[in-house]
């Protein structure tokens, strides 16, 4: 089968996933891509520059959440037979500081891109399920002609297809030096940096001894609570800051003792299953997507991978978990996150998502 790919945002875990799809499938792809800048112009030119680039036809249309799908179809005529929307996230629901910095254009491009798909494909079940909820309310908003009825439309072509990753699967456990504790994800506001380093703090306050690596990628504005953590976390610093190329980054998360997110805003949570995968014990807020895609609702004893979300209880766990680890203990539960990370692997999602690609005719 021939599949075209658009991807109007070619970097992070948008490229981390076409590509590993890509590299893995059985079907014959043709892919177009612009790089990883200014994503808010991405979504406002992108359909206009792939539909000046098109050439030929294919059976499926493949494209993320940043393409106005309903614009593009619009210019590049109706010559796919069925078309795939794959949601990494959406506008409707990123925690912004403040609603008015939201962009309801952007939200409503969503909306009409997942209207105009034959599929629409979610990176997890939280995330379809926050999406539709988000947008039933945005709709509302508007003062009259509201087209209520997408929302059931855009529900019943959904599906959940978690994203692959990379495991080694010789994941083995540490050594008995001080822990290492990982932060690794955007220097955004919405992956709450600050509750990850008041947390650090406590266990300073307290004496206990450990060793952090803090990476992730950075953009032009960087969060204050950084520069400062920097300092005041000098002596325990293992790592800091960006990590270039995957061998890199991947030497972090084989070497990290503990796995930590704080995050806000978590539609899967790529680096933590990779890092478990790798033999790094998770902590994770108890919220979100990692609920889902760590089986705290399915396995049992996974809930000592999981906090409450507060500062507190994420110090206290930390504790424990040092304590943990200087005995040696540390190391008998990571096995089972392992296991439930395991189905992720890009050996197995490659082939469930060449499988659920739509065939045929579309339906009317």
């Amino acid at each position: 089968m021939n599949v075209l790919a658009l991807e109007p945002y070619y970097g992070g875990s948008h490229r981390a996933f076409l590509d590993g799809w890509v590299s893995r499938s059985r079907h014959d792809w043709t892919v177009l891509t612009l790089p990883a800048n200014k994503w808010k112009w991405r979504m406002r030119h992108a359909a206009l520059n792939f539909a000046d680039d098109l050439e030929g036809e294919a059976d499926v249309l493949v494209c993320s959440d940043m393409l106005n799908l309903a614009e593009f179809l619009g210019l590049a005529g109706d010559r796919f037979p069925r078309k795939v929307a794959y949601f990494h996230e959406n506008q409707l629901t990123y925690p912004v500081r403040c609603e008015r910095e939201r962009d309801y254009q952007f939200a409503m491009t969503n909306i009409t891109s997942a209207v105009a798909a034959e599929a629409v494909w979610f990176n997890s079940g939280f995330h379809r399920d926050s999406f539709l909820t988000a947008a039933e309310t945005f709709l509302k908003k508007m003062p009259d002609h509201q087209p209520l009825e997408c929302i059931s439309d855009i529900r019943r072509k959904s599906q959940i297809h978690y994203p692959g990753v990379t495991l080694t699967g010789n994941a083995r456990p540490r050594s008995r030096g001080p822990t290492t504790l990982l932060w690794a994800a955007r220097w955004e506001h919405d992956k709450n940096p600050s509750d990850f380093f008041a947390a650090l703090a406590l266990l300073m306050g307290e004496g206990i001894d450990f060793r952090v690596s803090v990476i992730g990628q950075q953009f032009r504005d960087v969060p204050d609570v950084f520069a400062e953590a920097r300092k005041r976390l000098a002596p325990y610093i293992r790592h800091w800051g960006y990590q270039a190329g995957k061998e890199a980054y991947y030497a972090r998360l084989a070497e990290a003792d503990i796995i930590v997110s704080t995050a806000l805003h978590e539609f899967f949570g790529i680096t933590v299953v990779e890092a478990v995968g790798r033999g790094a014990y998770p902590l994770v807020p108890a919220r979100l997507a990692y609920p889902e895609v760590l089986g705290l609702h399915d396995e049992p004893g996974a809930e000592r991978f999981f906090y409450d979300g507060t500062v507190k209880d994420l110090a206290a766990k930390l504790s424990q978990l040092i304590v943990s680890h200087q005995q040696g203990l540390l190391w008998k539960n990571v096995p089972q996150a392992c296991d439930v990370v395991r189905s992720f692997d890009w050996t197995r999602r490659a082939t469930a998502m060449d499988e659920a690609l739509p065939v045929g005719p579309a339906e009317d």
